[in-house]
């Protein structure tokens, strides 16, 4: 039987992920700045299986608008280079056979506001996790009142604990979000 503060400790934590994965999603987002970030989603043939290029390769930003992937193995190159072709992030890899170089592109404003577009619904899709965190912890609480394991007042002080920690978790996606659109769209 779970207790109002571990009801509480638990929301906490899941409202700090669902932040924390949003923080990740946004910073594999484009902006017109070259950025590790880019490519670590991305699994590249190597060694007869799919791995993480991090695994295969060190990825550095040498120049504001250049990601440098330079592979442990030089045989992997090509695996390398099918994967980010593949990955479809707007971006061509050129190779001089010991190097992976991707330049990146100024972004044009239509592809700003798909960028923008983009981060409003990762953002969204990230509050809406909040709120079932909420609804979860809603749940527990009520249930604990309704077994008689805490009073009617203990309840409603957790129901607006768990309220403030949603806004909070919310709000610093809000300023998050506003954050990463003026990024996109300074030119």
């Amino acid at each position: 039987m779970q207790t109002v503060s571990e009801v509480l400790n638990d929301a906490n934590t899941k409202i700090q992920k669902s932040f924390d994965a949003l923080k990740n999603q946004f910073a594999g987002l484009r902006t017109g700045k070259a950025s590790p970030a880019m490519v670590d989603g991305i699994q590249a043939e190597a060694w007869g299986s799919k791995q993480p290029l991090k695994n295969i390769a060190t990825i550095s930003t040498p120049e504001p608008r250049q990601i440098k992937i330079t592979p442990f193995d030089p045989s992997t190159i090509d695996g390398i280079m099918k994967a980010i072709l593949a990955a479809n992030i707007g971006v061509t890899p050129q190779s001089d056979g010991k190097v992976v170089r991707i330049t990146v592109p100024e972004l044009n404003e239509e592809r700003r506001k798909e960028i923008v577009k983009q981060a409003k619904t990762q953002a969204e899709a990230q509050k809406v996790a909040m709120r079932n965190v909420r609804r979860d912890a809603n749940d527990a609480v009520k249930k604990l009142e309704k077994e008689k394991q805490i009073s009617e007042d203990d309840m409603k002080l957790a129901l607006d604990k768990i309220q403030k920690a949603t806004d909070d978790g919310i709000a610093k996606i809000d300023v998050e979000l506003k954050a990463k659109e003026s990024e996109v769209m300074a030119v």
